[in-house]
């Protein structure tokens, strides 16, 4: 259970804005929590639903109001910030309201970032797909992020690579304090990268990994929200939106060409031809395939992801027009208008971020 500030190892904070479907089980799996002392800040960022009801409900959760934020400064970041003011705990987790912890995750993260000796310990939750457009679209996001950033450059010293997943970031404080905090990344929309940026610039150790068996997630719970949240995360994600979009509408068109031209060539009796179109077909998928199995989704993800791509090509475009050309994307309720000429360089990594509160 969570215990007095003062006396507690990890400082949790849950920045949340209009998420009173999902916080009731983020908060429930966070204060069952054994094996370590802990206290519970929820941040409520203006919600106009429940949230900050259903937050009131769990003794020992403390629940705050922050002040608007600053101009150019995003709702989360506004909210991270004042939530972890005047922390004194060793270790401070920030981590979203539409997260679930397992059983004992919480000490068992602050046990691995000791023993790795790391300032900062990051996991990408476990993915939850429930609709057709979630099983569609996030294992293509995913493995994308997996085939271009790979995590071993992120966990190396010796190489500049930084990444993190802002749904699950555990600091030790005096780092975090020593380096601004969330107050240098404030307006920064990838704030989860930029903080791993900071982190590892600094020559302090980093660690980020898969976070099976520790916690998992629902990013978005209904098909206008996914769309509307990988339209600003995925231009920053993918500083080559336009080009990756294409060559995955191609791959998409060339396995559906190879489909269609492997039944055309049956159907007049060329079978060797046939067969040969068919092969190709079927090596574009293999490789379309081993993506999705990186980046830890089940082998029955790969026709609803391998349907997805247009989809997925469809908002790396949008996307990309939004921070061009359109001036700025929408979250929540709140316009943000950042320049994206200095996009996140290669050097950098991140997977599945959801920047905003």
């Amino acid at each position: 259970m969570p215990t007095a500030q003062a006396a507690a190892t990890v400082q949790v904070v849950v920045p949340a804005r209009d998420e009173q479907d999902s916080i009731g089980r983020c908060l429930e799996s966070l204060v069952a929590q054994q094996g370590i002392a802990f206290h519970v800040t929820l941040v409520d960022d203006g919600s106009s639903d429940r949230t900050r009801a259903i937050a009131e409900s769990f003794a020992g959760v403390v629940v705050i109001a922050p002040s608007a934020p600053a101009p150019d400064v995003s709702g989360k970041c506004n909210a991270l910030i004042q939530g972890a003011e005047g922390a004194t705990a060793k270790w401070l987790l920030f981590t979203d309201a539409d997260t679930f912890h397992y059983p004992g995750s919480l000490a068992a993260a602050v046990h691995e970032a000791e023993e790795r000796g790391v300032d900062l310990l990051s996991y990408s939750p476990e993915q939850e797909t429930v609709s057709w457009g979630e099983r569609a679209l996030m294992p293509a996001v995913f493995a994308e992020l997996a085939r271009v950033y790979p995590t071993d450059r992120v966990n190396d010293p010796a190489d500049p690579a930084a990444a993190a997943n802002g749904q699950y970031i555990l600091v030790r404080r005096d780092a975090y304090r020593e380096l601004g905090g969330h107050t240098a990344v404030a307006r920064k929309m990838l704030e989860d990268v930029e903080l791993a940026r900071l982190f590892k610039a600094s020559g302090r150790k980093i660690w980020f990994r898969r976070g099976s068996g520790m916690v998992r997630t629902r990013m978005y719970r209904n098909f206008r929200s996914m769309v509307e949240g990988w339209t600003k995360n995925l231009a920053l994600l993918f500083p080559n939106s336009p080009w990756l979009a294409a060559w995955r509408a191609i791959e998409f068109t060339a396995i559906i060409g190879c489909i269609a031209g492997c039944a055309l060539m049956l159907t007049q009796k060329m079978y060797l031809v046939g067969f040969g179109i068919a092969a190709a077909g079927a090596l574009i998928f293999v490789s379309f395939a081993g993506r999705i199995r990186h980046a830890h989704f089940p082998a029955g993800a790969n026709l609803m992801s391998f349907l997805g791509l247009p989809l997925f090509s469809w908002l790396l475009l949008r996307s990309w027009w939004r921070w061009r050309k359109g001036g700025g994307v929408t979250w929540k309720g709140r316009t943000y208008a950042y320049s994206v000429t200095e996009p996140v360089p290669r050097s950098s990594i991140h997977q599945g971020s959801k920047v905003e509160s």
